[in-house]
């Protein structure tokens, strides 16, 4: 099986330009291919994964990688998936997110040997001359044309700013850029990113009449089609600072029967031959394939020992035992004897909302030193120090009173 046919048999590929010439550059080396990650949070999150997964599939079928930082782009930002403009971001900012991104960036790409290179599309765009820009690349592009995009077209109604019409344009402008200075011939992206994707082949084909092609990855989604990759917290972060190892290893543990094989395909390396042992499994069996899928998801994304720690955790936990690597809930002591737990949950995201933490109390769906939660203002006082406090049936959190 070739690298693309894998890819392919994973699940992983949505759309490409050419097909047959997409898999005869990747199955013989000849892919110098970028993705772009502009830097508007300080931490890449899973939904960055599949895209990082696919370089590093690429990369190991000795294709070049070159990781575009988006430095210039995120001061524009794209409208794609937003329904509102995003925040306006400064330079200090930005150049912070940046070396974050580098770092993390650097666990699945090597970068040694000339294998990979990083670059920052603020090198060239931030000192743009914008009307050499509009005669250069901008007369190649139609509003027409560009409004048919559903990118553009789903903020019609609630107004689209002009400075963010440019940005099909600068991506765009990128793929041109690392074509002429490296010899980029692949573009790879979500499968959000199709209309600038498709925006940049066309570009380079309209200056320089040659051809160079894209390629999208499926969406992070569940089986019934919901976005994934969001906790109570809000993204599922990288960052073990933002996300804990166990409360990553915990996110792909409990992912739903439906979804696990599928998971396992994208998210980890093992061989195609060994998930498909997986596939016949039913009902508690599948909490086997769910640990491998999580422990290997963890190791990729962390470490090997922070894998191993969060499934000793989580075992010890769900067993009745206690870990020290189950996350902890720091609480001021004066607060535990003052405030309602539903209060501390609420204030440090725990429960989606008051009311959502009002109903799970209600149904028992909270319990505090194993036994459940039944009053609303439940105080837990100022011997709580090492008690576990659990949200739903699998959600748990060892108080720290600081």
């Amino acid at each position: 099986m070739s690298k693309y046919e894998e890819l392919v048999a994973r699940g992983m590929i949505a759309q490409t330009t050419n097909e047959a010439q997409v898999k005869e550059l990747i199955d013989n080396g000849k892919a110098i291919f970028y993705v772009g990650f502009d830097p508007t949070a300080d931490s890449l999150h899973v939904g960055h994964l599949l895209v990082m997964i696919a370089m590093k599939h690429l990369q190991e079928a000795g294709n070049k990688a070159i990781a575009l930082i988006g430095g210039g782009t995120v001061m524009i930002g794209d409208p794609t998936g937003k329904t509102d403009m995003r925040r306006m971001m400064g330079r200090p900012e930005i150049e912070a997110n940046c070396a974050v991104f580098r770092q993390q960036l650097s666990k699945f790409i090597d970068f040694s040997d000339d294998k990979a290179i990083m670059v920052d599309n603020g090198d060239w765009l931030l000192n743009l001359n914008y009307i050499e820009f509009l005669r250069e690349v901008g007369v190649h592009f139609t509003v027409n044309r560009m409004l048919t995009f559903e990118c553009y077209k789903s903020r019609l109604e609630r107004g689209l700013s002009f400075i963010e019409f440019n940005y099909m344009l600068m991506q765009s402008y990128d793929f041109y850029k690392l074509y002429k200075n490296y010899g980029c011939n692949l573009q790879v992206g979500g499968d959000d990113q199709w209309a600038n994707i498709l925006g940049g082949t066309e570009l380079v084909r309209r200056i320089d009449g040659d051809d160079v092609n894209g390629l999208t990855m499926k969406l992070l989604t569940t089986s019934e089609g919901k976005k994934m990759g969001k906790t109570e917290k809000g993204a599922l972060w990288l960052d073990p600072e933002k996300c804990s190892p166990y409360e990553f290893y915990q996110y792909w543990r409990n992912v739903s029967d439906a979804d696990v094989i599928r998971l396992m395909k994208i998210f980890t390396f093992l061989p195609l031959e060994e998930i498909a042992k997986y596939e016949n499994l039913e009902g508690a069996q599948l909490n086997v394939a769910k640990e491998v899928l999580a422990y290997e998801i963890t190791k990729l994304v962390h470490s090997e020992e922070d894998a191993k720690k969060a499934q000793d955790a989580a075992r010890a936990m769900f067993g009745g035992g206690n870990a020290q690597e189950v996350p902890t809930l720091e609480v001021a002591k004066t607060d535990a004897s003052a405030k309602s737990l539903l209060d501390i949950l609420a204030e440090n995201k725990l429960v989606p909302s008051k009311s959502e933490g009002r109903r799970l109390i209600q149904q028992k769906g909270i319990h505090f030193d194993d036994t459940p939660v039944e009053e609303i203002d439940f105080v837990m006082g100022d011997d709580c120090d090492g008690k576990v406090v659990r949200i739903g049936k699998k959600k748990r959190y060892r108080i720290t009173l600081v």
